[in-house]
């Protein structure tokens, strides 16, 4: 009945406009009553977005499960969920892609949606980093970067009409998040209780000379930062 409800409201905002159709409208296309469409949805926005409660939820299993994961690959598996989902049903994603781009109050709830997945991931890593410097911070901030490339990458295959291939763009993005904040980069990964590596630095006593030694696949900035802070000691 919910995937009924759903397709009868989106058929009918396609047809007849978002604004212009009415709770009752959908209950008629559907063939139900009022009850029923309040039973499965409290308002015409959440009919647009029928799937994503579900989604939420499987993200939430997924992390449950992942305690041994780098929890940087963790999240960024967890985003890939969403993707999968959007890519199960190419047409409606787009169909629903321009419409929320033609309603702003659609943009507005999708939005709250997307925060929603942001701090479910945010959740995850702050228990992951606890007892960690900057724990929390960095918690909040890889979340926003998981979300914010997912949905680069997702939206990037949303534009081109469902016509390229959705998990290249996605992977591409959710790369660059890996290679600033994976453990292999010698960023934040790590278990719980466990603090990232130390980048340590040694300069010649005249300031002339200074050797840096890092981690393995340590992200550029990080040893520049290393540099720079011990020219500013010299």
């Amino acid at each position: 009945m919910r995937e009924v409800l759903a397709e009868a409201a989106f058929q009918l905002f396609l047809e007849r406009g978002f604004e212009q159709t009415t709770v009752d409208d959908i209950v008629a296309r559907a063939g139900v009553g009022r009850r029923s469409f309040f039973r499965y949805f409290p308002s015409k926005e959440d009919a647009v977005f029928p799937d994503h409660d579900r989604c939420l939820a499987d993200m939430t299993a997924y992390l449950d499960a992942a305690e041994d994961e780098d929890p940087v690959a963790a999240v960024c598996d967890a985003a890939r969920l969403v993707l999968r989902m959007y890519a199960a049903n190419p047409e409606f994603s787009v169909q629903r892609y321009r419409l929320t781009r033609e309603v702003p109050g659609l943009r507005t709830y999708e939005l709250s949606v997307v925060r929603r997945y942001e701090r479910t991931l945010a959740g995850y890593l702050r228990a992951r980093y606890a007892g960690t410097p900057d724990g929390g911070l960095r918690a909040e901030v890889i979340a926003a970067a998981v979300v914010a490339a997912h949905n680069n990458g997702l939206r990037t295959w949303l534009r081109s009409g469902g016509a390229d291939d959705p998990e290249a763009a996605v992977d591409h993005a959710l790369g660059l998040v890996r290679e600033v904040w994976g453990s292999g980069a010698g960023g934040a990964g790590g278990v719980r209780g466990q603090a990232p590596a130390p980048v340590s630095e040694q300069a010649a006593a005249e300031g002339e000379v200074i050797v840096i030694v890092a981690p393995k696949g340590a992200p550029m900035w990080r040893v520049v930062q290393s540099i720079e802070s011990a020219l500013g000691e010299g």
